[in-house]
């Protein structure tokens, strides 16, 4: 399981408690990703986000994550689901308020490039093959 992210280092903390495992790249995978992902109580998916090219799908398969968008708060229990279209604007972030571990599974397009934007801070991603910038929304790049 993978536990880290490559969040600039003042949001690091957001994800602390997330566990993923890449189950597609595992299966062959090329054209999209799957992972199991385990959130510890009080840990999130991601800070609130919305990609221009990739598309984003969640399975919940244990315990009650809070969905967290433009439209406020939603609990999700066990078989529930949420998609994400590429494009839309609506930030979203999964957050284990619970006392139990939350564990689900995230589907999602792997486009060669990609402009993530981060609803509730001053980040944003541009990603190339190979690469990724974390850029405030003025341009600036955060250092590593």
């Amino acid at each position: 399981m993978d536990t880290g992210t490559n969040y600039p280092a003042e949001f690091r903390h957001v994800t602390q408690g997330r566990a993923r495992k890449a189950l597609g790249d595992a299966a062959g995978l090329t054209q999209f990703g799957v992972r199991l992902t385990r959130l510890a109580p009080g840990a999130a998916s991601a800070l609130r986000h919305w990609h221009i090219s990739e598309d984003e799908f969640i399975y919940i398969l244990e315990g009650t994550p809070t969905l967290i968008t433009d439209a406020g708060e939603e609990q999700l229990n066990p078989g529930d689901a949420a998609g994400f279209p590429a494009g839309d604007e609506d930030g979203h972030q999964l957050v284990n308020n619970s006392d139990a571990e939350v564990v689900y599974l995230e589907i999602g397009t792997r486009a060669a490039q990609d402009y993530v934007n981060y609803s509730d801070v001053d980040m944003q991603v541009l990603r190339a093959p190979g690469r990724s910038f974390f850029l405030t929304k003025t341009g600036v790049p955060y250092r590593k």
